[in-house]
């Protein structure tokens, strides 16, 4: 069968360097950090005491206070950037089929404040359970969805996606399946996560996966640097509208970039740790590439995974080398959880739209927090360090890997009539 094209019409952001997609995109580009000492609770017992919070957001800006109560902070942050993303397009029910349009939200790990203040109430109770009846639907990770569709009257394909740090990228991929294969006109999709709490930080810094660079948050991100060590905890959202290409046009939506494939891979080697030859991240990149017909030389940017911890960026750069061969000198590469932390689940969305708005924009963001070369990596490959960078950015792939092994990546590429 002849296969469906799909484009990007609608954007939506919520970031620690922006509370909306153009703010976001201006902090990228703008080298900014959203790194800071923690605010939503005493963290001076923590080994890690800062993270990438939003700032100066109040969801009562969006969301009323009754509708407030009935929702997970990771919830409120999906109904913003869905909201305006769909904004953004001006996609609506009216004069279309409700029935083909779908929402695929991503979580990878759903309401854990609420999780958290239930026990922690029962705990301190006087031992009667009394739990709020809006427990289980606040927690569970797919009810986002289930929400951005109630309010928008979207009554596609409804679900969430989840492996770990690659869920919102697994989101984006499904949505794009659907809708090539001709079985939706039109999807809302990406992810959030609202785990800047004590169980969020307590629990990676058990792990050993966080930076604890406490004097110095703002730079404490600092991937491909010799003296990384962890990531910084970020939380957020991104959502995007994903469409039938004719779809669109019949109707005059704008137009950002056109999805051109995806892959999924496994590591099947370590819970937390990635392949030491990057061999998952080769072979999702190589899939990618193969789904979207594409050879390596047709690339121009990579948005790599790049969390900042001492293996997995030089895992990432092996397989990069292994699948881009001479190529992957003329690659920009880059890392923009330099400047919004790590989102966990919803990291994907995030940076699949800092690969589009590179695509629509033709600028590279940078790799901010760059002091000293890592001489386990090739100084010759250009990672965009400290400095966003203008060229033509015709494709763009976006790399996401998870806990588990999970792996995922898109390629987004100029629109074309």
């Amino acid at each position: 069968m002849e296969l469906k094209r799909v484009v990007v019409t609608g954007i939506g952001a919520l970031t620690a360097i922006g509370n909306n997609a153009d703010e976001y995109w201006n902090g990228l580009v703008n080298g900014v950090s959203g790194a800071a000492p923690i605010t939503r609770f005493d963290a001076s017992s923590f080994k890690t005491q800062f993270a990438c919070e939003l700032k100066n957001f109040d969801v009562g800006d969006f969301i009323d206070r009754k509708t407030q109560r009935k929702m997970d902070p990771f919830t409120q942050y999906a109904m913003v950037a869905a909201d305006e993303a769909i904004k953004d397009a001006g996609l609506s029910i009216e004069n279309q089929d409700p029935d083909r349009i779908g929402v695929i939200w991503a979580s990878g790990i759903g309401g854990i404040q609420t999780f958290q203040d239930e026990v922690q109430n029962f705990v301190e109770g006087d031992g009667t359970p009394r739990f709020n009846p809006f427990f289980i639907p606040k927690m569970i990770a797919d009810i986002a969805s289930g929400h951005i569709s109630m309010k928008h009257g979207f009554r596609g394909p409804n679900y969430s996606t989840v492996s770990a740090c690659a869920s919102s990228t697994n989101a984006i991929i499904d949505a794009f399946n659907y809708i090539r294969l001709g079985k939706a006109d039109a999807f809302v999709t990406g992810g959030s996560e609202a785990a800047v709490i004590e169980a969020g930080i307590g629990g990676f810094n058990a792990l050993k996966a966080l930076s604890t660079r406490n004097d110095s948050p703002e730079t404490a991100s600092r991937p491909f640097d010799r003296d990384r060590e962890g990531f910084v905890l970020g939380e957020g959202a991104g959502g995007l509208i994903l469409e039938e290409l004719e779809h669109a046009k019949a109707r005059g939506a704008k137009i950002y970039a056109e999805v051109a494939g995806g892959g999924m891979s496994a590591d099947a080697h370590h819970i937390t740790a990635p392949h030491p030859e990057g061999l998952g991240a080769l072979n999702v990149m190589r899939s990618t590439l193969a789904d979207a017909y594409l050879n390596p030389e047709d690339v121009d940017y990579i948005n790599v995974h790049g969390t900042s911890t001492p293996l997995g960026d030089i895992a990432e750069t092996k397989a990069i080398q292994a699948v881009f061969k001479d190529h992957a000198y003329n690659l920009n590469i880059s890392s923009t959880k330099s400047m919004t932390g790590h989102l966990l689940g919803a990291a994907g969305a995030i940076e699949a739209i800092a690969s589009i708005f590179s695509v629509f924009h033709n600028v590279v963001p940078p790799t901010i927090n760059h002091f000293t070369d890592d001489p386990e990596l090739d100084s010759k490959l250009n990672f965009t360090f400290n400095e966003a960078q203008e060229r033509v950015v015709n494709t763009a792939l976006s790399n996401t890997f998870g806990f588990g092994g999970h792996n995922a990546s898109i390629l987004v590429k100029k629109y074309v009539g």
